[in-house]
């Protein structure tokens, strides 16, 4: 089992900047992955970003990149997601999500299957 925790969401104006921490225990094979998924209302959900934990390598959708950027502190087991430049359409609830398999870290923590954490707020005014 995975335990996964976020915080540091907030309320910001565009163009400011936001770090989600994602702090995970459990299953170490559990969290091959872990990463980030938003899901605003009357959307559908959507991977942001995630790292293959064993690597450190990143993966990003194309609507963040460039702006966000994912990073791991093994030592803290812990995930964040630095974003910067925010834009009101990325107004969402962002949820940390853990996958046992290495193919789905590109694939998107949307569809991560091992854990999601309760989630955080994040919120960008114009």
């Amino acid at each position: 089992q995975v335990r996964l925790v976020e915080s540091g969401g907030g309320s910001v104006q565009a163009g400011g900047s936001l770090r989600l921490s994602c702090a995970a225990s459990g299953d170490p094979y559990s969290r091959i992955c872990l990463g980030w998924f938003r899901l605003a209302p009357g959307k559908e959900r959507e991977g942001v970003a995630a790292i293959y934990t064993r690597a450190g390598d990143p993966y990003y959708a194309d609507s963040v990149k460039g702006r966000f950027t994912i990073s791991q502190d093994n030592a803290k087991n812990t995930v964040y997601l630095q974003m910067n430049s925010l834009k009101p359409e990325d107004t969402a609830m962002y949820y940390c999500a853990a996958d046992d398999r290495l193919a789905y870290c590109r694939r998107g923590a949307h569809l991560f299957r091992a854990g999601w954490g309760q989630g955080t707020q994040v919120t960008v005014s114009s």
